[in-house]
């Protein structure tokens, strides 16, 4: 072969090294930040969904002096449920000008007063899984705990990473995907923290959400 020619092949050659182990350096730096964007973008309506769960259970326990496990019953309270409109007004008797009174200006139902000014939402979609696939529920408890001698009413709702991450981001394949997916739940069984997203609390008396403590 050709001197010449032989030393431009090695030259293609090698370049066409180089071009592929850049693109796999560049790949391996932007894996990572693909998927905590994707894992981010999906968390967000996760979160709001609870945040809408929690606001719903609040009032049903303000009516029911106790929370529910059953979607079904929440659903149908927020949809029928009426709570009064109230306003503080002066006390016509009080003649220092101090004192309020509460007055109740009408009723509106709870559907209407949590999520009423929120385009296309849909009451009846409350308890489902934002993104999983099949389609799933949040896991909903409810139950009593004492504290200093006093029946304290608590709930939990919870999902973990494989219900709404459980279809790859575009810019992954399924193994890929996978594999991420188990190394932050690895990452946070290790630290003994739950490996998905979840509010309230079945042992304390609690209506935060973890995504709060992170």
């Amino acid at each position: 072969m050709n001197p010449k020619l032989k030393s431009i092949i090695i030259n293609i050659v090698l370049f066409a090294v180089v071009v592929f182990l850049a693109i796999k350096v560049v790949q391996s730096i932007k894996a990572p930040i693909d998927f905590g964007n994707e894992k981010s973008r999906r968390e967000t309506q996760v979160v709001q969904r609870l945040k809408d769960i929690r606001d719903a259970e609040i009032q049903f326990k303000q009516a029911h002096n106790r929370y529910t496990s059953n979607f079904d019953s929440l659903i149908d309270f927020c949809k029928n449920y009426e709570i009064p409109i109230v306003m503080m007004v002066p006390d016509p008797e009080d003649t220092t000008f101090t004192k309020t009174i509460n007055d109740t200006l009408g009723y509106v139902k709870v559907i209407d007063s949590l999520f009423g000014k929120r385009t296309q939402f849909n009451i009846n979609d409350l308890g489902i899984v934002p993104f999983s696939d099949p389609t799933a529920k949040f896991e909903i408890h409810d139950s009593i705990i004492k504290r200093g001698g006093i029946a304290v009413p608590v709930f939990e709702v919870k999902t973990p990473y494989e219900v709404y991450l459980a279809t790859p981001g575009e810019k992954f394949t399924e193994k890929e995907w996978n594999t991420r997916v188990m190394n932050v739940k690895a990452e946070m069984e290790q630290i003994d923290k739950y490996a998905g997203l979840k509010v309230g609390s079945l042992e304390e008396a609690s209506t935060d959400g973890n995504w709060e403590k992170l």
